[in-house]
Parts: structure tokens; C-alpha cells; sequence
């Protein structure tokens, strides 16, 4: 089960802790930091991406969620 939609895993308990181990291993692994919003900067925003890992028989292996950085919308950078 692939999922497109935040609304949809946000409510969906193993979802949720696949997305909170994704963010605990960002923290710990000092991946990112959040910062004050740069006014000459443009914004890069993020989006979770969801996917389901699967045993060999078909079933459920683990739920993973990542956060990703969303492609760039304006064609130019300063």
C-alpha cells in the first residue's frame, strides 16, 4: 500500500510511527535544523513520501515515511 497523502497516514497508527522514527532519526542524526524564515532566501518546502515495505509472501513488513525536500516551484535562484 503506497500512500500519496499526509490526511491519509495522519490517521493511521503505524503511519504516524513511521513518520515520528523519521523524524527521530533526523534529530539524532542532526540532519536538519529549523530556522528563523529567511526573507532573501527563497523557501524550500518538504513532503512526506510513503511506502510500505513488503515480506516475501506478500505481508506487511514495516511502514516508511520520509521527508523530503519538494522540487524548487521558480526556475531561478539568486
Amino acid at each position: 500500500m503506497k500512500l500519496e497523502k499526509f490526511d491519509e497516514a495522519s490517521k493511521d497508527e503505524s503511519w504516524m510511527k513511521a513518520m515520528e522514527d523519521e523524524l527521530s532519526m533526523s534529530e539524532k542524526n542532526a540532519t536538519w535544523e529549523l530556522v528563523d524564515r529567511p526573507t532573501d532566501k527563497p523557501i524550500i518546502g518538504v513532503k512526506w513520501v510513503f511506502k510500505t515495505k513488503l515480506n516475501l509472501d506478500g505481508s506487511v513488513q514495516k511502514n516508511k515515511a520520509r521527508l523530503v525536500a519538494k522540487d524548487k516551484v521558480d526556475s531561478h535562484i539568486n
